[in-house]
């Protein structure tokens, strides 16, 4: 447990001290004090820490450094309150603790929500799961609490969703667990699986997943008030990408499990979204398969129908995602919504372009991407519009059916990867696209090396400008 309610109990100071501000705070010091923490050498950085004892040896305060204020904070993004003391959670000695500042209160409440995204640990499989270590603990207010782990626990899901292994992890577990979801929050649930996805006009879908022995689906959770204007939130669900017959090298097989983080994504959002009781109307559709290899596997060459009745050219069974995406979001056109959100792991193009730690911002609305990243602001995370360029277009072209499911020259491969996605979204429906790594390729304060949530802080701000 990361946080304890009790204003009774006794708790260490955690008092935060920036760089060039430390020379005036120790000038209100004790003597002690003053000298413990020069001969200590700390310095202020970011995410360094000291211990100040009382003269009987125990832990008075802990000091931590702190980003200096300035204008290009809102872009630096580790200077965000959220990972102030996200590394803390784990560093510091087994306690209690307090935020000993003088922050606003927005402030000091990520701050918080950072202490619980910094004790967060990946344990499932391990021998002593059932018997934890004990865990520091931060002082919360009780009114707080249930926003802190509101956001903490969005995490977490998205985390543990996309650190699972695949064989923990396939479309029947995903579908489970969405359905834990929706009943936790009083949400309906709907699924359509195995061949039941040809009778009902999801042929994409079924064709990535047909080859496993772990039938495709597509899982459909409903939330909201019917009067309020749709949400659709649409996830990128392969539980594990082999390639199919255009095989992954080993290496970059080894991480596929994270395949299905953008189901994961809209999950953690559309649990934030319940949570917080947004006055929206709210539609999840998760595109779950597992890109496996049999005798019935899809094929290069193969041409495929998909529910808006478009037809594909399989250039490359590696490039699956947009496959079970482009009926999921042709069922979210067709429901008429307000916006369209959809969150996936789809090309590594994205990768080279923006790096393993931001989401590659697509839509069709210029308007609609401005507001996303101007939603970014203090949030801790960063996303980066990359452009749904018209002129590549010509680059899905097919001689024998109505496109390709990617281009085989590879260049812009996340804008090629956006404009076939493009294909199945009426105009005139708001939609924006998060091509997303989903996994933290190393440990920064408050995000350890796994599964990751990212651009889920920035999604939901967004929603909250626009909707409250």
């Amino acid at each position: 447990m990361s946080y304890i309610t009790d204003d009774s109990c006794a708790s260490i100071a955690l008092v935060p001290v920036t760089k060039v501000g430390l020379t005036d705070f120790l000038a209100g010091q004790s003597e002690f004090i003053s000298n413990w923490v020069n001969n200590s050498s700390f310095k202020a950085k970011p995410h360094d820490y000291c211990l100040v004892p009382d003269k009987s040896g125990n832990t008075a305060m802990v000091l931590f450094g702190l980003h200096a204020e300035s204008k290009s904070s809102d872009i630096n993004t580790n200077a965000a309150p959220i990972w102030a003391i996200s590394n803390l959670a784990k560093k510091l000695p087994v306690a209690i603790y307090h935020l000993d500042c003088d922050w606003d209160d927005d402030s000091q409440l990520k701050a918080m929500i950072g202490w619980g995204l910094g004790s967060y640990s990946f344990d499932f499989f391990k021998k002593d799961f059932l018997d934890p270590k004990p865990k520091s603990q931060l002082k919360v207010a009780e009114n707080k609490l249930d926003e802190i782990n509101a956001y903490v626990d969005a995490f977490t899901l998205v985390r543990d969703l996309v650190n699972t292994p695949a064989n923990h992890m396939m479309p029947e577990d995903l579908s489970e667990l969405t359905q834990e979801l929706a009943q936790q929050h009083g949400a309906e649930f709907s699924e359509v699986v195995g061949d039941k996805l040809l009778e009902e006009n999801f042929p994409a879908i079924h064709a990535v997943g047909r080859a496993s022995d772990h039938p495709p689906r597509l899982i459909k959770l409903e939330w909201g008030n019917e009067n309020d204007p749709l949400v659709s939130l649409v996830g990128k669900g392969v539980c594990f990408d082999t390639g199919g017959l255009d095989l992954k090298p080993s290496k970059f097989m080894r991480n596929m499990k994270k395949d299905m983080g953008g189901s994961a994504h809209v999950l953690g959002l559309a649990h934030l979204i319940m949570s917080h009781k947004l006055p929206v109307r709210m539609q999840v559709l998760v595109a779950a398969a597992d890109n496996a290899i049999s005798g019935d596997a899809f094929r290069p060459g193969d041409i495929i129908e998909t529910r808006a009745h478009k037809t594909v050219e399989i250039d490359n069974t590696d490039a699956e995602g947009r496959l079970v995406l482009c009926d999921a979001l042709t069922l979210a056109c067709e429901t008429e919504p307000d916006l369209i959100l959809d969150f996936a792991t789809l090309t590594g193009a994205a990768r080279v372009a923006v790096g393993t730690e931001i989401p590659a911002l697509f839509s069709n609305s210029n308007q609609l991407s401005l507001d996303i990243q101007n939603a970014a602001e203090n949030t801790g995370e960063m996303v980066w519009p990359l452009p749904l360029h018209q002129g590549y277009r010509h680059e899905l072209d097919s001689p024998v059916a109505d496109l390709v499911n990617s281009s085989p020259n590879g260049y812009g491969g996340a804008i090629t990867a956006a404009l076939y996605l493009n294909e199945f979204v009426d105009a005139d429906k708001p939609w924006a696209h998060f091509d997303v790594m989903a996994w933290n390729m190393r440990e920064r304060a408050g995000r350890p090396k796994g599964g990751e949530a990212m651009g889920l802080l920035v999604a939901f701000k967004f929603l909250q400008k626009r909707y409250v």
